[in-house]
């Protein structure tokens, strides 16, 4: 199993944006250090919690102090910009990155960023579907490219001088496109198959209880089958929320304590999920009564914490509750105690994995 990151970091509403800024920052670049594989940011416009606003700007702003690490969107909110500014932008940073670039997209989620780019009452996922349609197209495709959509045109008839450049829009490094992955956070989620079915590989949200992550596994190979793709679990990620200590009662205190980072983290999303009438993500079974499903059950599920042998002793499990999957998603949270939040991350791939991977093999050897 790899060891990747990923962040849609939430941080308290009062502290400094540079500061937020410079920890996220700080994150990834320890991310590279220590080799975690890949890393992605989110992005959201709206959102005082989470104010990355730009992850096409943040990975830029970051590209060239890593060295080895793939960086990812996570991800693109595709209905809220014209398709051709995300083809020419994607396409730069994927040069920048000398080809280290995932380009992670999705219809986007955060309701207040649909009010604020008109599309609140519009078919998000047709226009997720033509916006993608229409960057691979003009990564594929010549001047003038005249795509005609429901929703945006893209078309450099008019003003195309070949012999000087103008009207080109660049393509991608990676050729014919950077790998493309998609974040499922529906149960049994179809869009996953729909992926599957296109090339692209699913991101299992890191808010998702185990049965729902499990879901994913089967719909990701209803795809694969239809497009006669070969099944590979390498390419599926899992996002987890984990937090590892030296010392058991530090990291049950850090993990745990109502004002802290991760009880935060999730009291930030049920309120929004829950007002927007997606409780379900948080239930443990479909028929579970919306009452039973409150803040403490949400944490005591979903955050795994501990020693760095506890932590491994509970990954492994995960893994056997929801499948075997290639790259397991550190999902980072605010530093509220930089050095914690360091360590952890240091503990995760200097002893918590060594030992997962280590687990794993006993178990594939044992069933050989």
């Amino acid at each position: 199993m790899k060891l990747g990151f990923f962040t849609m970091p939430i941080h308290p509403l009062d502290k400094d944006w540079r500061l937020s800024l410079k920890e996220d920052r700080e994150a990834f670049l320890l991310a590279d250090e220590l080799g975690f594989t890949e890393a992605y940011v989110g992005e959201h416009v709206t959102d005082k919690a989470e104010n990355i606003t730009s992850c096409i700007a943040f990975i830029a702003w970051i590209a060239a102090a890593t060295k080895q690490i793939r960086l990812g969107t996570g991800t693109i909110n595709m209905p809220n910009t014209h398709p051709a500014a995300l083809a020419a932008s994607i396409a730069m940073l994927d040069h920048m990155l000398d080809g280290r670039f995932i380009f992670g997209i999705s219809p986007g989620g955060l309701l207040s960023d649909a009010e604020l780019f008109g599309n609140l009452d519009a078919n998000r996922n047709e226009m997720f579907l033509e916006a993608i349609n229409q960057v691979l197209d003009i990564w594929t495709g010549e001047p003038p490219y005249n795509l005609q959509g429901k929703y945006w045109n893209v078309s450099t008839q008019k003003t195309l001088i070949k012999e000087i450049g103008q009207g080109y829009i660049p393509g991608p490094l990676q050729r014919p496109h950077p790998p493309i992955v998609v974040t499922a956070v529906a149960p049994f989620s179809k869009g996953v198959t729909e992926a599957a079915a296109r090339g692209w590989d699913p991101i299992s949200a890191n808010f998702l209880m185990p049965a729902w992550v499990k879901s994913h596994w089967p719909k990701y190979a209803e795809g694969c089958e239809r497009s006669g793709r070969a099944l590979d679990a390498e390419n599926w990620r899992v996002a987890k929320s984990v937090f590892v200590a030296k010392d058991a009662s530090k990291a049950k205190a850090y993990a745990t304590n109502p004002d802290g980072p991760y009880v935060s983290y999730y009291r930030s999303l049920f309120t929004k999920l829950k007002k927007n009438g997606r409780i379900e993500l948080f239930k443990t079974r479909r028929d579970q009564p919306d009452d039973e499903v409150t803040l403490e059950m949400v944490c005591e599920k979903l955050i795994i914490y501990g020693t760095p042998d506890s932590v491994g002793d509970q990954l492994l499990a995960f893994e056997d509750e929801v499948g075997k999957f290639g790259t397991l998603l550190y999902a980072g949270k605010d530093w509220k105690d930089p050095q914690l939040g360091r360590e952890s991350m240091i503990l995760m791939a200097e002893k918590v994995m060594p030992q997962v991977n280590a687990g794993t093999s006993k178990q594939v050897n044992a069933a050989e």
